[in-house]
């Protein structure tokens, strides 16, 4: 698939100020993330020789970095962006659930929806790395620590009453599923509202029927749809089935080094969902197919950075955070794309999970409106 998007860049530069403006007003934005909260460890050391007990690398320990991952870092990047963030998941009783914890609290996240898993170990995922003198670190290996069993229920009820109880609090809701167990029936059944939920699900999204936006990567698309997605033609026709088959009213699928593209039903009442409050910010879309059931709009959004990219871990979690404010302020749903990859192509310069700024958006925008 390849498009010039020859229309797109004017189009930005004539919505430059209205972007600044929902920047802006980031700060005013309520969101309950709900999510499988993992800690990510960095564990880095230098290589001294090889072991005599086995052929493995003996490093000599020189630090440990922790930082959110999984859907912990969806509820960082919208905590980073300014938003009033509350978190409702589940750690273990251990040391890497406080860290957590301990991390949410200094960024000002309210962590009274957090609740301990005695019976499970708090999601962590260590990476450890080594390198030699005046040579660059690499990952060496990786250690996972999960449970494959599922909440008990008693705790997957008290979970679904905390979220029930917050909802009219929040301007939206975020469910970022990573298949850890903390989304189970009975707590999505708590989280989906029309016109307030966005789900970033890895898999099995009719689970979230009637949420209003999706943000399905490209090869979580294709696993949805059944079928490869490769022209402008499945494209479209994997929007509307993805339509169709979560009921919602916006779907997203990122595309990596070829952008973005939008989805938008038409011909619904959306007078009651963030998505309606400023649709006439929208250009005109990129296309629209008016057979079926009901009319799609689609707007293809270019990558901003094709070039700088070191890692593309947490991207995903980036683009959710930054399109979830700025819906819950006002913006159009192309509006909300467009700095959902803006932010998301700031923090893929960076080595493993990341989070931006306002500020550092509203320079890149700045820049790249004025090339």
């Amino acid at each position: 698939m390849t498009n010039d998007y020859c229309d797109f860049f004017p189009q930005l530069r004539a919505s430059t100020e209205q972007l600044l403006e929902r920047l802006d007003c980031f700060d005013r934005a309520r969101v309950l993330a709900i999510g499988d909260l993992t800690l990510d460890e960095f564990v880095t050391g230098q290589v001294e020789r090889i072991s005599r007990e086995a052929p493995v690398l003996i490093l000599r320990y020189e630090n440990t970095r922790q930082v959110p991952g999984g859907g912990a870092n969806a509820v960082y990047n919208l905590a980073k962006l300014g938003g009033k963030v509350k978190v409702a998941g589940l750690v273990g009783k251990d040391d890497q659930g406080k860290a957590l914890c301990g991390i949410f609290e200094a960024a000002r996240i309210d962590t009274s929806g957090i609740f301990i898993d005695s019976q499970r170990p708090t999601v962590t995922k260590t990476r450890i790395s080594g390198h030699a003198r005046q040579s660059v670190t690499q990952q060496i290996v990786r250690v996972d620590r999960k449970s494959e069993e599922l909440p008990d229920v008693d705790l997957q009820l008290q979970l679904a009453g905390y979220i029930r109880q917050q909802i009219p609090t929040v301007d939206a809701v975020v469910c970022s599923d990573y298949g850890d167990g903390v989304l189970t029936r009975i707590a999505i059944e708590s989280a989906v509202v029309p016109g307030k939920t966005i789900v970033d699900a890895q898999t099995n999204l009719q689970r979230y029927s009637g949420a209003m936006l999706f943000t399905p990567n490209l090869p979580e698309a294709e696993q949805a749809v059944g079928y490869s997605i490769d022209n402008s033609q499945t494209l479209m026709q994997a929007g509307r089935d993805l339509l169709n088959l979560t009921q919602a009213q916006q779907i997203l699928i990122t595309r990596g080094e070829e952008g973005m593209s939008l989805f938008e039903r038409t011909g619904n009442s959306l007078r009651d969902s963030l998505v309606s409050r400023s649709v006439t910010n929208s250009p005109p879309p990129t296309s629209i197919c008016e057979g079926g059931e009901f009319a799609i709009q689609r707007w293809d959004i270019p990558p901003f950075n094709k070039t700088d990219v070191f890692d593309v871990t947490g991207a995903g979690d980036t683009v959710v955070a930054a399109m979830t404010l700025a819906l819950c302020v006002g913006a159009s749903g192309w509006e909300a794309a467009v700095l959902g990859n803006l932010a998301a192509s700031i923090v893929v310069r960076q080595f493993g999970t990341a989070t931006t700024t306002v500020e550092e958006m509203k320079e890149a925008l700045k820049t790249m409106s004025f090339e």
